[in-house]
């Protein structure tokens, strides 16, 4: 299951000792609905190693602009407290896949 993400827990997930992706999404957006399930199964897959959520953009303002996200989905994955990749756009579960599996080399 995926975690929830907000600009007050933000920080302290990143912090943390595991990689970290969020997607950042809305309701309304149609491409956002079509990824959630893919990314609430690689949660599942990767629990325990990776730490995966979702950040709802227009409930979390702070760390939308912070990075600057503008187009939705767009999913940050985070190492060691940086942004290392990113993607945007509703995309195929094998790219995500490979995408976490790097995090965790």
């Amino acid at each position: 299951m995926t975690l929830e993400v907000t600009d007050s827990n933000f920080e302290e997930l990143l912090a943390a000792d595991k990689p970290l992706v969020v997607d950042f999404w809305a309701e309304w957006c149609g491409p956002c609905r079509m990824i959630g399930p893919i990314v609430e199964k690689l949660a599942q897959q990767y629990e325990g190693r990776v730490t995966i959520g979702k950040m709802d953009i227009e409930a979390n303002p702070e760390t939308v602009e912070r990075f600057g996200i503008r187009t939705i989905p767009t999913l940050l994955f985070f190492r060691n407290g940086e942004a290392v990749d990113k993607v945007v756009g509703a995309v195929q579960e094998s790219v995500l896949d490979k995408k976490i599996d790097a995090l965790l080399i």
